[in-house]
C-alpha cells in the first residue's frame, strides 16, 4: 500500500482516538490537513488583555484576563439542605471590563486554590446570563505562567492563537495538536499558480500555514491571512468557472419569439409602460434564450420590483418559440398566487383551446401536492400534449410522472427555499438542456453573488415601479415602553377605520405540543424566560382586547391547503381585517389594500427576513407602515438589528449588515447539509477585491486548461474543495 500523503493522514493516528473523536464530531476536522487549516480566530498577547466588554452571549469564547477577587460562599440547597453548599465567585478583569466566573459543589477547590487575585490565565466557557449580568459557569482555564517550560513552548512568541473551540475541547488544547501536526505542513501542495503567486507578493503556502498558527509579529498574521485569503477565493473561483464553461458546452434549442405572437398580443395590452429596468433586464433575458446553450441567469429584485412580469415575459417568449415554460415555487400558497396573478395578467391569453380564448392564447395550469385527482390528470395531459404552454407549481412539478411536451424554460422563485436536486430534477425533464431563470427577492451584495451563484449571470432590478408607495418603518420597545405597544394596536385600527388591511405577524404557530422542545432556546430566550408569541394564542388575544370588533383571521403552514387558500382569498377580498399568521406570507403574497404590519418578537427573525415581511405592505397608493415590537434592552445587538431594519429600505445595504453580523455560512451550499463553512479566511463582504480579482485570474487559466491538466496541485485542491456532495452541488447549479 502507498505511504498516506502527510495531509491525509487521520487524526486519531496522530493524536490518539478520544482527541480525534471529539475534533471529528464537534469541529468536523478528520485528517491533519484539516487540522491544518483550522485557523485562529483571532490572538491575544502575553501583556494584552481581551474586551470583556464585548463578548458575544451564548458562545463558547476564550478570553485572557486577570482575577480581580474571589469569594466562597456557602448556601442551603436541595442536595446540601444543611447550608453546606459552596459556590466559588470569581471577578476577572482586563480593563475595559469585569466578568463574573461561578463554580459550584466539589468544582470549587481547585479553583479556589489557583485562582487567586492577580493570577493571570485564559478561560474558556459558554457566556450566559444571570441577574441580568454576564457570566461564565464552570470555565475551562489555564494559567499563564511565564516561567513554565511548557507554557512558553506552547504558545512561543508573544501572540497566543485562540481557536474556534467546543465544550469539550478548548482553544488551548486544540493549539497543542497543532503543534503535533505543524511539521506536515512543509508537504502542502501549493494550488496557486507559481507566476500569479509571485505576481501578487504572495508567501507559499507551506510558510503561510506556519506564520497563521505561529506567528512571531503582526505582520506574519497579515502575510498568513493575505495568502490564505487567496487560496479560498481562488479555488472557488475556479470551481464556478469550470462550471461555467462546462455549461457553454452544452447544447441548448434557442427559443426567439415571433413578431406577431402571445408576447406582442400580450405587450400590446399592458396597462402601464414597463419601468427602465425591466425593459433593459428582459432584453439581457431575450438574448441569452436566443442562443444555442442554456441561459443561466439570476434575477435579483427588490420585493415588488416587477420580477414576475420579467419572468412571465421570458415564458411567453418561450412559448412563442414553440416551447414550454414551467415556474417553480416554493409553497402551495405561493404557486397559487403566481397562477392567480399570471392568468389575470394574461387575460383571454391565457384560455388556449376555450371559448372566448384569444387567437393566441396558451393553457396556464397550475400543478400542486393538494390538487384533486381529475383537476391533476387534465393538467398532466394539458403538458404531455404541449396543450399548456405554461405551467406553475410546487415541486409536485418534479414527480416522475409529470412529462412535459418541449420544456425550454425553467423558472426558479426563491433560490434560497429550493433545493438544489429538486431544480436538478425537473432540469432533466427538457428534450435538452432548458433555459433557466432563478429569481430572488433577497438582495445579494455583489461579492456575495460572484460567490454563491458564480456559475449564473446576474441582473439586477433596482427601481420600483411606479405606483409604489414608501413604507415608514418603526421600532416598538414592548419592555421599556409598554404604552408604545398600546399605540401600535391604535394605529391598525386607524387603518382599517380608512378601509385598509393590515398583517400581525408572529414567530411560532402555538399548537406545538411544548414551544420549549419545538425549539432550542436562543440566548434571548434564557434570557427572558418565555417561549416566543404565538399566532394562535396572539389572534385570541387581540380579538377579545385591542382589535376587539374587528375581523381577525389566521393564516399558518400546517393549515390543509384549501383552508390557506380559502383565508388568502378572504383577505385578498377584503372580508378579513387583520390576518394574524406566520412567515407563510413572507413570499410573494401580494394584497395591495394591506397598508400596515406588526411583526412581533421581531427580534426572533432575520433581517433578511424583516425585510421580505414588510414589503408585503404599501404594494398599492397608500403608504405603509411596518412596527418592530420587541421586548429586547436597548443596548442589545438584537435591538441594533432591528433598528438597522427600520432605517433603510435599501435591501442591498441590509444584506450586508445581515452578512456582517452573521458570516456567510457555507457558499457551496453546506448551509444545506449543515456541515462547515468552506470559506474560514474569506469574507465575502468585506474581501471584495480579492474575490473579483480571483475570478478574473480563474476565468482566464480554465479558458485556455479547462482540465487543469498543467495544474495538478490546483487540480488537488480542487478535489478537496469539492468533496463528492459539493461536487454534485455544483452540478446541479
Amino acid at each position: 500500500m502507498d505511504s498516506v500523503p502527510a495531509l491525509d493522514e487521520p487524526l486519531k493516528k496522530v493524536l490518539g482516538p478520544a482527541t480525534a473523536k471529539v475534533m471529528a464530531e464537534h469541529l468536523g476536522l478528520h485528517t491533519v490537513g484539516d487540522l491544518l487549516h483550522h485557523y485562529p480566530r483571532r490572538y491575544e498577547e502575553r501583556g494584552q488583555l481581551t474586551h470583556l466588554a464585548d463578548l458575544p452571549m451564548d458562545e463558547h469564547v476564550t478570553v485572557v484576563a486577570q482575577v480581580a477577587d474571589a469569594r466562597l460562599h456557602t448556601f442551603a440547597s436541595s442536595r446540601a439542605p444543611r447550608g453546606k453548599g459552596q459556590r466559588l465567585e470569581v471577578t476577572i478583569t482586563d480593563g475595559s471590563g469585569r466578568l463574573q466566573l461561578v463554580f459550584f459543589g466539589a468544582g470549587v477547590h481547585k479553583p479556589h486554590k489557583e485562582l487567586l487575585p492577580g493570577t493571570r490565565a485564559m478561560f474558556a466557557g459558554k457566556v450566559s446570563v444571570f441577574n441580568r449580568r454576564l457570566q461564565l459557569a464552570h470555565p475551562a482555564y489555564e494559567l499563564l505562567r511565564g516561567d513554565a517550560e511548557e507554557t512558553v513552548e506552547t504558545w512561543a512568541g508573544a501572540l497566543i492563537p485562540i481557536y474556534p473551540a467546543t465544550a469539550k475541547l478548548e482553544s488551548w488544547k486544540i493549539g497543542k495538536a497543532l503543534q503535533t501536526v505543524l511539521p506536515s505542513a512543509q508537504e502542502a501542495a501549493d494550488p496557486l499558480p507559481g507566476p500569479l503567486r509571485e505576481g501578487r507578493g504572495l508567501v507559499t503556502l507551506p510558510e503561510a500555514l506556519l506564520k497563521i498558527h505561529r506567528p512571531h509579529t503582526k505582520a506574519d498574521i497579515e502575510e498568513a491571512r493575505a495568502r490564505l485569503k487567496w487560496d479560498e477565493a481562488f479555488v472557488l473561483q475556479v470551481a464556478l468557472a469550470r462550471r461555467r464553461h462546462a455549461d457553454a458546452q452544452l447544447p441548448a434549442v434557442p427559443r426567439r419569439p415571433r413578431p406577431d405572437g402571445i408576447l406582442a398580443a400580450f405587450d400590446a395590452r399592458l396597462p402601464f409602460t414597463l419601468t427602465e429596468g425591466q425593459r433593459k433586464v428582459s432584453e439581457e433575458i431575450f438574448a441569452d434564450l436566443a442562443t444555442d446553450h442554456p441561459m443561466h441567469r439570476l434575477l435579483q429584485g427588490e420585493v415588488g420590483s416587477g420580477k414576475t412580469m420579467v419572468a412571465l415575459r421570458a415564458m411567453l417568449a418561450v412559448v412563442d418559440a414553440g416551447g414550454q415554460a414551467a415556474m417553480l415555487a416554493p409553497t402551495e400558497v405561493l404557486a397559487q398566487q403566481h397562477h392567480r396573478s399570471v392568468t389575470e395578467m394574461m387575460g383571454d391569453l391565457a384560455q388556449g383551446g376555450m371559448l372566448g380564448g384569444a387567437d393566441d392564447a396558451t393553457k396556464v395550469v397550475l400543478l400542486t401536492g393538494s390538487m384533486g385527482a381529475a383537476a391533476r390528470r387534465q393538467a398532466l395531459l394539458d403538458l404531455a400534449t404541449g396543450e399548456a404552454g405554461i405551467v406553475i407549481g410546487t415541486h409536485a412539478l418534479i414527480e416522475d410522472k409529470v412529462q412535459f411536451h418541449d420544456l425550454g424554460l425553467v423558472v426558479v422563485d426563491e433560490q434560497h427555499r429550493f433545493g438544489v436536486e429538486q431544480r436538478d430534477a425537473l432540469r432533466g425533464k427538457g428534450k435538452q438542456p432548458p433555459h433557466l431563470l432563478v429569481m430572488t427577492a433577497t438582495p445579494i451584495p455583489r461579492t456575495v453573488a460572484m460567490t454563491v451563484f458564480g456559475d449564473l449571470e446576474t441582473s439586477v432590478l433596482d427601481q420600483l415601479p411606479a405606483g409604489r408607495s414608501p413604507i415608514a418603518s418603526h421600532v416598538v420597545p414592548a419592555a421599556d415602553k409598554p404604552h408604545f405597544l398600546a399605540r401600535a394596536w391604535e394605529r391598525v385600527r386607524e387603518e382599517v377605520e380608512k378601509g385598509h388591511q393590515a398583517y400581525v405577524v408572529c414567530p411560532r404557530i402555538g399548537d406545538e405540543e411544548d414551544g420549549a422542545k419545538a425549539k432550542k432556546k436562543s440566548p434571548e430566550d434564557e434570557a427572558e424566560k418565555r417561549p416566543p408569541l404565538a399566532v394562535l394564542d396572539t389572534a385570541e388575544q387581540l380579538a377579545r382586547g385591542p382589535l376587539a370588533g374587528l375581523r381577525v383571521d389566521v393564516l399558518h403552514g400546517r393549515m390543509p391547503p384549501d383552508d390557506k387558500d380559502a383565508v388568502m382569498r378572504r383577505f385578498a377580498a377584503g372580508e378579513v381585517d387583520v390576518l394574524v399568521a406566520t412567515t407563510v406570507i413572507e413570499v410573494g403574497v401580494n394584497v395591495p389594500n394591506a397598508t400596515a404590519m406588526v411583526i412581533m418578537d421581531a427580534d426572533r427573525f432575520g433581517v433578511s427576513q424583516l425585510h421580505q415581511l414588510r414589503g408585503r405592505v404599501g404594494r398599492g397608493s397608500a403608504p405603509g407602515l411596518c412596527l418592530l415590537v420587541t421586548e429586547m434592552p436597548e443596548a442589545s445587538p438584537a435591538r441594533q438589528r432591528l433598528n438597522a431594519v427600520a432605517s433603510t429600505l435599501d435591501g442591498f445595504e441590509l444584506s450586508r449588515i445581515d452578512l456582517e453580523q452573521r458570516r456567510e455560512g457555507d457558499v457551496l451550499g453546506q448551509a444545506q447539509s449543515g456541515t462547515r463553512s468552506s470559506l474560514r479566511m474569506l469574507a465575502v463582504i468585506d474581501d471584495e477585491e480579492v474575490i473579483a480579482e480571483a475570478r478574473e485570474e480563474a476565468a482566464r487559466i480554465v479558458a485556455s486548461d479547462p482540465d487543469l491538466e498543467r495544474l495538478p496541485a490546483l487540480r488537488t485542491a480542487l478535489d478537496a474543495l469539492l468533496d463528492e456532495e459539493r461536487e454534485q452541488y455544483l452540478e446541479k447549479g
